[in-house]
């Protein structure tokens, strides 16, 4: 289990470190919009690695079977490393790179609030939370949590549906034998 895991979990960590250092350059002419699609769609692509992973588990360690809980374990495990290389990542970039990120991203918060039409004490208390929110990410705990819960929520997704998805029982025909 640790080869595969270790494996497909750097592999999709690798995919979305390298997306995040290759957008890099591109920061200031990409919308916040289309970053965002640009770095979720990365983040989902890249979590369809856990499925090939349980996959390659099920059939190569498992001999085509895999029960829904070792499944999970595999799948999670591997989402686990993928997270942490993402994390690891954006600590690099955000300290290195983008110490700035912060103030953008409150005024960001604003200007969405702003164009949108909003009341003035809807502004106001956007401003309150985007100066919370700034606060707060200067801590490296609260930041690297908010970071990590941006990709980890989409790997547990795509765990669950590989388990579920890919699960045979020992009592089932092998996987080779069935018609299709």
């Amino acid at each position: 289990m640790k080869k595969t895991v270790l494996t497909f979990g750097l592999i999709s960590g690798g995919i979305m470190a390298a997306m995040m250092v290759a957008a890099l350059p591109f920061e200031n002419k990409l919308s916040s919009g289309k970053a965002e699609i640009l770095g979720y769609t990365t983040i989902v692509l890249a979590a369809l690695l856990i499925y090939f992973g349980v996959r390659s588990y099920r059939d190569n360690v498992g001999g085509g079977y895999l029960t829904f809980g070792r499944g999970f374990t595999v799948g999670i495990l591997i989402a686990l490393i993928s997270s942490a290389c993402y994390v690891v990542t954006w600590e690099i970039v955000y300290y290195n790179f983008m110490p700035d990120f912060a103030d953008k991203y409150a005024a960001h918060m604003v200007e969405q609030q702003k164009a949108a039409g909003a009341s003035q004490q809807k502004i106001d208390e956007t401003t309150k939370k985007a100066q919370e929110f700034k606060e707060s990410y200067k801590n490296p705990a609260v930041n690297v949590a908010m970071t990590f819960m941006e990709v980890f929520p989409v790997g547990l997704i795509v765990t669950l549906i590989s388990a579920g998805l890919l699960r045979k029982k020992a009592g089932s025909s092998p996987p080779i034998l069935q018609r299709a």
